[in-house]
């Protein structure tokens, strides 16, 4: 690789590290081509990106941004896992730890706050983006849905009521 590619490499994870909700690195030693490969899809799937970089070019690029603190976890085999929603590379990340253990989740980042082991578990316990969007439109629907729910009530146990008194009465 020469100076121009390794220049190259640091701009564009710089700007993953300025423009991603969460970042997680992760030791990949032993992982196959298609266990990455399956890795690779499950993140693009949900939204997020894998990227493996050369740590000594990650932390060039880690200086002056809002996750520089992560730089002391670039050592080993490392993977870079990332997301502009801040649960998805998380989570993707910890659904994929639970079924391979080659891949071993070291730490991250959201924004400036630097996650250990623990950290990166708690965010991936969170509800994504989607999930709360869903949930607030449900709050914002919920006393609507009652108040007509309220106002029709009394019309239909009106006419179930009619429709009992005209079955009584054909009956007799």
């Amino acid at each position: 690789m020469d100076r121009a590619q390794k220049e190259k490499v640091v701009e564009e994870l710089g700007q993953i590290f300025e423009s991603s909700g969460v970042v997680v690195v992760s030791h990949y030693e032993g992982l196959t081509v298609a266990e990455m490969q399956d890795l690779r899809a499950q993140m693009r799937e949900a939204g997020g990106s894998v990227r493996v970089a050369k740590n000594r070019l990650a932390r060039i690029a880690l200086e002056g941004t809002p996750c520089a603190c992560i730089a002391d976890l670039m050592t080993g085999m490392t993977v870079l896992s990332y997301s502009e929603d801040p649960v998805a590379a998380a989570k993707v990340s910890e659904d994929f730890a639970k079924k391979n253990s080659k891949l071993a989740i070291i730490g991250g980042a959201m924004g400036s706050t630097i996650l250990d082991r623990d950290g990166v578990k708690a965010v991936s316990q969170m509800p994504s983006r989607e999930e709360l969007v869903a949930s607030i439109v449900g709050c914002i629907g919920a006393p609507a849905s009652n108040i007509a729910g309220a106002i029709g009530a009394p019309a239909s146990n009106i006419a179930s009521i009619l429709s009992t008194i005209e079955e009584k009465a054909e009956a007799a």
